[in-house]
This record gives structure tokens, C-alpha cells and sequence, in this order.
């Protein structure tokens, strides 16, 4: 009876801790989902901005354009940065997935490194074009390049600060189902932001040099 008892006991104890993985890995799948459905929401707003200064890329008020403006190599060393992070996530995620945590801290400071030299090198050229007299007041073209731009670079500084607060969670609790799925969202969002990018990239800068 004692034995029947304590399988029983075992058994239960099984079924309770498969439920709550069940219960975890369906949570986190719910999570990335309604993750994903926020990126649409920010990608309507992107493409809002896109189509904005497309329109208004002509309306210079007299002034310079793109291809005055903006120095194609700087913003070539700039895209490759924000790619070569992209990479680095990558690794960083698959390192978390064997368990490695040291690569995976490794991985995700380059990460970190890089988005923080690519946001440097925007804010450097933002204060260039101010200190010139270009800055968004100047012409509609100016306004709607800072407001596409900006509204990126915005969204870098959220997915750097994003990852500073997931090197503080880790370092804590470890490789938790919650800390998976939270590093799994960021994950998403970076890469969508080098997505966006490689649109800014080409519509802005390399279009607007041509």
C-alpha cells in the first residue's frame, strides 16, 4: 500500500510540474504572439513615416537635399554596425538555447557595444546638421528626415536600455521559461529595427545620393 502510495505520489507530483511547463511554454507562445501583433502596430508607423518624407523629401525650402547633406560612407559604417549587432543577437540567442552563459553575456555585450556606436554615430550626425543650421525647423524635408530617423534611433535606445535590464534579470534568475520569452520578444525587436534600418537606408540616404 505504502509503495502504491508513494508511486501515486510521484506520479502526481510529475503530472503537476508537466502541466506547469505546459502552462509556461503556452504563456510564453501567447506573449511572442501578441509581441509580433505590436511590431504591426509599429510597422504602420514606420510606413506612416516613410510615406511622409517620400513626399516631402523634395520640399528643401530653398536649402540643400539628401545628397548635399548626408555622407554616404558615415552612414554606411553606421548600417554596418546595427547589421553586425543583428549577428551578434543571433549568436547571443543560440547560446542561450545550449545553455552557455557565458557566450550568451558575451554575445549580448557585443550586441549592446554596437547599438550603442551606431546610436553615437546618429546622434553625432543630428548635432552636425544642427550645428550647420539644418535642423528639423529648417525645411519639411529636414523635419520629416528627423522625425523617420529619430523615431528609429528612439527605438534603439528602448531595445539597448531593453537589454541592459535582461543582463540584470539573467545575472538574477537565471535562464527562466520567462526570461526566455522575454529575451525571445527582444530578440524580435532588434531585428526589426535592422529591418526598418536597411528601408531608412536605402530611402533616405543611398536613394537621396544618387
Amino acid at each position: 500500500m505504502s509503495t502504491n502510495a508513494h508511486t501515486m505520489t510521484h506520479g502526481s507530483a510529475a503530472d503537476a510540474a508537466g502541466h506547469e511547463h505546459e502552462h509556461h511554454h503556452d504563456a510564453g507562445e501567447s506573449t511572442v504572439f501578441g509581441f509580433w501583433v505590436y511590431l504591426m502596430s509599429d510597422l504602420l508607423i514606420f510606413a506612416t513615416l516613410f510615406v511622409t518624407y517620400v513626399v516631402l523629401a523634395g520640399a528643401t525650402n530653398g536649402g540643400p537635399g539628401a545628397k548635399e547633406l548626408f555622407d554616404l560612407k558615415f552612414v554606411a559604417g553606421e548600417t554596418a554596425l546595427l547589421l553586425v549587432s543583428s549577428l551578434t543577437f543571433g549568436l547571443g540567442m543560440i547560446a542561450m538555447h545550449q545553455k552557455k552563459m557565458g557566450q550568451m553575456f558575451g554575445w549580448l555585450g557585443f550586441t549592446w557595444l554596437l547599438g550603442a556606436g551606431f546610436m553615437a554615430m546618429e546622434i553625432w550626425e543630428f548635432n552636425h546638421l544642427v550645428h550647420q543650421g539644418y535642423g528639423p525647423d529648417h525645411s519639411a524635408f529636414l523635419s520629416a528626415f528627423f522625425a523617420l530617423v529619430g523615431t528609429h534611433g528612439l527605438h534603439v535606445t528602448a531595445g539597448l536600455l531593453w537589454l541592459l535590464v535582461m543582463f540584470v534579470q539573467l545575472k538574477q534568475n537565471g535562464l527562466t521559461e520567462t526570461n526566455k520569452t522575454r529575451m525571445a520578444c527582444l530578440s524580435l525587436f532588434w531585428h526589426f529595427l535592422d529591418l526598418v534600418w536597411i528601408g531608412v537606408f536605402s530611402v533616405v540616404y543611398l536613394s537621396g545620393a544618387l
